[in-house]
Order: structure tokens, then C-alpha cells, then sequence
């Protein structure tokens, strides 16, 4: 058994998860308070969105190169996610701070979903680098072409 054929698709699948899973936890801070703070609750909606959307892609199989634009999105909006979590508890986003690992366990858990969508995303593109390409027949020229014929 050729363990090659089932490794895309695994990567597949486990990406789609993760980003269903990020959605998921995102849609739930939205409804549960983060709705009513200006900019930012547009923004984790957006993120919940755009996460189950490209879930979806994934687990329907779209096109290689719909696959790999996708997953870039994927990987910008995690960064960007990302970056915003450290932010809100840095600086502060847009005038709204936040303090430790609240709220408990939603920041965690968003923070490995989506550590985890760009870590699965890097291995799916290294693999698929990787992977050896059939190889192409020579071109030939056709025998007519090569082939004198003596003058009538």
C-alpha cells in the first residue's frame, strides 16, 4: 500500500478541521460578547466565516490551484488572527485590550487551531513539493517530417 496516496488527503482533511475548529471558536466568542465592540466583532465574524468557508473547499476537493490560493488566505488570515490575539494583549487593537489567556479556554484553544492549521498547511506544501513528477515522454519528430522523398 502506498502510504503517498493517503497523505494529501489526510493533510486534507486535518486542515479542514482545524480551520472548522478556529470557525468554530470564533463564531462563539462573536455571539458570546465580542459582537458589541466596535471593529473587532466584525472582524472575528469575518474570521469565523472565512474559516468554514475554506473548510468546505478543502473537504469538497476544489482544484489544485483553488486549493493553494485557499490555503494561502488561510495561512495571511491565521497570521493575522495571530498577531491580533498578541496585540489585544500588548498594545491593544482599535482601543480594546485584553489581559492573560481570557476569555478561558477559547484563546488557548484558538491559538492551537490555528498554530495548527499553518503547521499542517507547511508540511502539506513541503509533501507536495516533494512529491516526484511523472515524467514526460521525449518529444519526437514524426517520421514524415524526418523522411526524404526523391523528386518525380
Amino acid at each position: 500500500m502506498n502510504s503517498r496516496r493517503f497523505l494529501a488527503p489526510t493533510l486534507r482533511s486535518a486542515t479542514a478541521a482545524t480551520l472548522a475548529a478556529s470557525g468554530y471558536i470564533h463564531a462563539q466568542l462573536y455571539i458570546d460578547g465580542y459582537r458589541f465592540i466596535h471593529i473587532i466583532g466584525p472582524l472575528f465574524l469575518l474570521q469565523a466565516s472565512a474559516s468554514f468557508a475554506l473548510a468546505a473547499l478543502l473537504l469538497v476537493g476544489t482544484p489544485p490551484l483553488l486549493l493553494r490560493t485557499a490555503a494561502a488566505v488561510v495561512a495571511l488570515g491565521a497570521l493575522g488572527a495571530l498577531g491580533g490575539f498578541t496585540a489585544s494583549r500588548t498594545v491593544g487593537v482599535f482601543g480594546f485590550t485584553e489581559h492573560g489567556l481570557q476569555p478561558e479556554p477559547q484563546a488557548v484553544l484558538s491559538l492551537l487551531a490555528e498554530t495548527g492549521t499553518l503547521l499542517l498547511l507547511a508540511i502539506w506544501q513541503v509533501t507536495v513539493t516533494r512529491q516526484p513528477r511523472a515524467a514526460r515522454p521525449p518529444v519526437r519528430t514524426p517520421n514524415w517530417a524526418t523522411t526524404r522523398t526523391p523528386p518525380n
